[in-house]
């Protein structure tokens, strides 16, 4: 019976802790034209100054994000600018969006 209600406990945890939102393509796709696509360009694949973020997981395009808004990933001032300036909600999107273009 511990058992049960051990595993019953550890979902709920898993449950509340995961994000009250799913990530919305077409929110992501308006958001990557404001504030993506001047330097990574429509579909994401960048130029020889700007990577190709199309080819992300959504999994590493989120910690990407994530360690530029901590100041964890400094090379570009403008990406970590421009990162800090989203919500955990937005960056799902905009993940989602780039998934999708693949």
């Amino acid at each position: 019976m511990n058992h049960l209600l051990l595993k019953m406990l550890m979902t709920a945890c898993a449950l509340a802790l995961a994000p009250a939102y799913a990530a919305d393509v077409a929110a992501g796709k308006a958001k990557a034209e404001e504030v993506c696509a001047d330097c990574h360009g429509d579909d994401g694949t960048g130029d020889d100054d700007n990577p190709d973020i199309a080819k992300l997981t959504e999994k590493e395009f989120v910690k990407a994000m994530e360690e530029y808004q901590k100041g964890v990933r400094t090379k570009s001032p403008k990406m970590a600018r421009a990162a800090k300036k989203l919500s955990a909600e937005e960056v799902a999107n905009l993940a989602a969006y780039y998934q999708s273009l693949k």
